[in-house]
């Protein structure tokens, strides 16, 4: 019995694969637990329709985080805040208000989860911090913050 591997099978396959395997290992334990299907021409055929699927949508997502990334490497973004006596600022800047100030002020939505940053900043100056965009592309932001 042939049959297409769904998921990763130890000692069998990786997923995707087509395997000749016994009936009753076929019937009772890959098809029965959701592990294969039967490998019917038409199962092939949908399931490969489904991986060029994936991979264009991969790719659209690529272009997409690559389009992101050079709009964040052109932009400065501007976060004003007021000053204590001695001139510094009340608290720091927080991964959540550089999200916020980011959509507010350009349009771009980024999670705050995926804004990295070595230290706080809590003082005005120019900073540059790392966004992480996904599927490896890292994007740096510069940042200036201004007393008022």
């Amino acid at each position: 019995m042939k049959v297409l591997l769904l998921k990763d099978v130890k000692g069998l396959g990786k997923t995707g694969e087509i395997k000749d395997v016994k009936d009753g290992y076929g019937k009772n334990f890959l098809l029965g637990k959701g592990f294969a299907k039967l490998a019917t021409n038409d199962v092939v055929r949908q399931y490969e329709a489904g991986q060029r699927k994936k991979a264009a949508e991969i790719e659209a997502e690529l272009e997409k985080l690559k389009a992101t990334d050079k709009i964040l490497s052109n932009i400065k973004l501007t976060i004003k805040r007021s000053l204590g006596a001695n001139g510094s600022l009340f608290g720091a800047i927080t991964k959540e208000e550089i999200a916020k100030e980011l959509e507010l002020q350009h349009q771009i939505e980024i999670d705050k989860k995926h804004i990295e940053m070595e230290l706080p900043i809590k003082s005005t100056g120019i900073f540059d911090i790392q966004i992480k965009l996904g599927h490896g592309i890292h994007s740096n932001l510069t940042i200036e913050i201004i007393g008022e």
